[in-house]
């Protein structure tokens, strides 16, 4: 389905973003430019994962919190760019919960970083190379939290999440003309490390009762989506953020 393409993943060490490397490999993507912020360790298994699956990869580290980090990227990813078919914009992160009065400037940007302003400018790098070739795939990772405001100490994720929502409209418009497709995922409740650290069992199994379906989202049926929407059985969709809950929020 995806045969001998090559793919750009942020956040590869762990999650969805490992079980998204790990899907498109079974699918036939053969070269992966894999991100991670500290994990080694994971990143190392999701290189070992994509390779019993016959795909090959680069490992790239960089803190994407910090405007230097997203410059470290960029310059390891710049030569790569003509090769680049897929992009997934898949890291991102609470980071740590914190109300209104408890907010701090620096935890601002950092989330913003993180979560919008890599995305974009990852974006951009990579854009200009597929707008020359005529083709490419960009898909983004928003969340439900961008459709109800998220969770107690959450408003600046969820809303950083909404602009990645918005943003996937914008750039959707205007590289779709030139050959692109952007879309976005937009996961509810995952059963993974994110919720680890950042949701109680009190939570999770509250959460559990509202959907209906009856379990918590997984990180395979994330990468299940995103492989959908960088095959041609996606061809049509522009600019949509696709819910994935089990039913937990319907449009």
């Amino acid at each position: 389905m995806l045969t001998q393409k090559t793919a750009l993943i942020t956040g590869a060490s762990r999650g969805i973003g490992q079980a998204t490397a790990i899907a498109m490999a079974r699918a036939g993507v053969s070269r992966f430019l894999l991100h991670y912020s500290s994990h080694r360790e994971g990143a190392d298994a999701t290189l070992t994962a994509i390779r019993a699956h016959g795909a090959e990869g680069v490992l790239m580290a960089a803190d994407l919190t910090k405007p230097e980090g997203i410059d470290a990227l960029l310059a390891q990813v710049r030569p790569h760019v003509r090769e680049i078919e897929i992009l997934v914009n898949n890291a991102g992160s609470l980071l740590q919960r914190a109300r209104l009065t408890e907010f701090t400037p620096e935890l601002y940007d950092r989330v913003m970083n993180l979560n919008v302003k890599s995305m974009w400018f990852l974006s951009q790098a990579v854009a200009e190379a597929m707008v020359a070739r005529g083709s490419g795939i960009i898909v983004n990772v928003s969340s439900i939290a961008a459709r109800n405001g998220g969770g107690s100490g959450a408003t600046i994720y969820a809303a950083a999440k909404a602009a990645v929502a918005c943003i996937t409209k914008g750039m959707a418009r205007e590289l779709a003309p030139q050959g692109i497709r952007v879309n976005a995922i937009s996961p509810g409740t995952v059963d993974n490390d994110f919720h680890a650290r950042f949701s109680t069992r009190e939570i999770l199994d509250n959460v559990i009762r509202q959907t209906p379906q009856g379990r918590l989202s997984s990180n395979e049926d994330m990468a299940g989506v995103v492989v959908f929407l960088c095959s041609e059985a996606s061809a049509n969709l522009i600019g949509q953020t696709l819910e994935i809950n089990g039913g937990m929020f319907m449009i």
